[in-house]
């Protein structure tokens, strides 16, 4: 890996602990105002519970709607780099990941979401996940922590910058994978062979 793993401090991270825990006052601006901010956390977390369906169902269409013309991707682990830009490049490379001869689960947990602005947001994400790759009968398990940033378009929150660093990576090989149900076999797109 070219890139060292840096320390994932909520400097690097963008975690700012910005949200007040108390209303400003007893207006009805500031009232509004913070319903706003837990209208946009609520959508936030919901884009990116979605994300991480559209990951493992391999539902390229749906991914692409929630993700930023010029997003960028950066994903590190300990034996892959992906970094891309835009929204084409990340779809593509996600349809051709997650094939029919792959089974996914990620899951995110515990986000820190900030709302900067009415239309900029930061969130910090708890990844936890399993990727097995049947042809070449390979498990990867982890945990790492997306830093996202997050933009609001005509009224949609959108996946802006997505990255990761992994805290740890397992590969293992395996003779078999007794499965009784196989998702991606139906709805993958077909593995490219190499």
């Amino acid at each position: 890996m070219t890139n060292p793993i840096p320390e994932l401090t909520k400097d690097f991270l963008g975690i700012n602990n910005t949200i007040s825990t108390e209303l400003a006052d007893d207006n009805p601006q500031s009232l509004r105002q913070a319903i706003q901010l837990l209208i946009d956390i609520e959508a936030i977390r919901r884009l990116k519970h979605a994300y991480f369906r559209c990951l493992d169902t391999a539902n390229v269409a749906e991914l692409s709607e929630l993700l930023h013309e010029d997003v960028v991707i950066e994903f590190f682990g300990g034996t892959y780099e992906w970094s891309l830009t835009g929204k084409k490049a990340f779809v593509e490379a996600i349809g051709a990941a997650f094939n029919s001869s792959s089974v996914a689960q990620h899951t995110g947990h515990h986000p820190e979401i900030e709302v900067l602005s009415e239309n900029e947001a930061t969130g910090v994400w708890h990844l936890s996940d399993q990727m097995w790759l049947l042809e070449d009968k390979i498990k990867t398990s982890g945990s790492a922590f997306y830093y996202d940033r997050y933009h609001k378009h005509n009224g949609q929150w959108l996946i802006r910058e997505s990255r990761y660093h992994r805290l740890f990576e397992i590969n293992e090989g395996f003779e078999s994978l007794p499965l009784s149900a196989h998702y991606l076999a139906q709805y993958g797109q077909p593995q490219n062979k190499k």
